[in-house]
């Protein structure tokens, strides 16, 4: 297939603009390598990586290929414990920790979540992958520089135009333009209102007109048809999450797996719940009882402290009722087919998306 928009293909060193986004738990190395081998841009999920996980599932990918990959971090700020807060959040959730005979304190330990740091940094640079991305934002500038002065390219997500803007003023090699329709969390980083961000094919052509580095979309692309449509906006390519989520090399459990397989486009919502940051997700109990948005969850990523326990008793049950089952608005076009396969038909789908499109 001969794409018009080449700039990523030639600034990731890739045969298809199709990214496989970084989904934190849910990509393994296995994923990542036949991606890329398969001519996308696989990526390494770092978000929760220490940097010695991080170190070890290096090693693993550059020794199952010598194609580009991206590694992917979070560069949130740490919050400041809220005792009332933490208080309000225990109490509201001490009825589900009665019913799973769960200690009233099972949920009060410390979480670690560290966003990317000179130490995580370090370990990049010892492999210098092609590409590294961030969400909320950019960490400080020397970092920033110490990736770039290795010609790393530098990507970040951005759920407006006017976050797409900061990022390219902050010196980032491509933008991804994150629509409401995807899974996850929110990659916002100058707002916070999540009523008012855009869907996919209202923000793509307003971040393209923003900005003059290459755009990728994201958000309830699918399959072949999506991807076309997000060229035709002016995209230079895609990122892809939930439409990998059923392949066999990812680590998705077997009640999740299920959870998707049922699931339609009214699935999903935005809820704080499980970590204190908006992220879109399949509707279960626990978001139909409580949420899905509190004002008395802890800032992310603390939440999570209280959400842990109830995770674990559900699933110990075989029920997904207190799971965080991430997920796009698109998850009815998640297919069962090795990674590699699934990169071959996009290539091919959209193609003949775009074929029909010319006439």
């Amino acid at each position: 297939m001969n794409w018009s928009d080449r700039r990523l293909i030639e600034l990731f060193g890739i045969d298809y603009p199709i990214v496989q986004a970084p989904m934190a738990g849910f990509v393994s190395p296995a994923m990542v390598v036949a991606v890329s081998e398969a001519g996308g841009l696989g990526s390494i999920a770092a978000a929760m990586a220490t940097p010695e996980s991080l170190r070890t599932e290096l090693q693993v990918v550059r020794q199952g290929t010598g194609r580009s990959f991206n590694v992917n971090f979070f560069t949130h700020r740490q919050p400041e414990p809220d005792a009332a807060r933490e208080q309000r959040w225990q109490q509201r959730l001490a009825p589900y920790y009665r019913e799973f005979g769960l200690a009233a304190d099972a949920g009060a330990g410390p979480v670690r979540l560290d966003p990317f740091d000179a130490a995580l940094c370090d370990v990049l640079l010892e492999f210098k992958p092609k590409v590294a991305s961030f969400h909320f934002g950019l960490p400080e500038a020397g970092l920033v520089k110490r990736l770039k002065d290795q010609r790393i390219a530098i990507v970040s997500s951005a759920t407006t135009a006017a976050e797409a803007r900061w990022l390219e003023a902050e010196g980032v090699d491509a933008v991804i333009a994150q629509g409401a329709e995807a899974g996850g969390h929110r990659g916002m980083f100058l707002v916070d209102d999540i009523a008012r961000q855009a869907g996919t094919m209202a923000l793509v052509p307003q971040v393209v007109d923003a900005v003059k580095v290459p755009v990728i979309a994201a958000g309830g692309i699918g399959d072949g048809r999506g991807i076309a449509a997000a060229l035709a906006l002016g995209a230079a390519g895609v990122q892809m999450g939930t439409a990998f989520l059923l392949t066999p090399e990812a680590r998705t459990p077997p009640l999740h797996r299920a959870a998707l397989k049922q699931a339609n486009d009214g699935s999903t919502t935005l809820t704080n719940l499980f970590t204190g940051r908006p992220a879109r997700a399949i509707v279960n109990r626990y978001i139909e009882e409580v949420g899905p948005m509190s004002a008395d969850a802890p800032q992310f990523p603390l939440a999570a402290a209280a959400s842990g326990p109830l995770r674990a008793a559900s699933e110990a049950k075989g029920s997904s009722d207190f799971v965080p089952l991430w997920s796009g608005q698109a998850p009815s076009l998640a297919r069962e087919m090795p990674a590699g396969d699934l990169i071959a038909a996009l290539t091919r789908e959209t193609e003949a998306a775009l074929r029909r499109a010319r006439g």
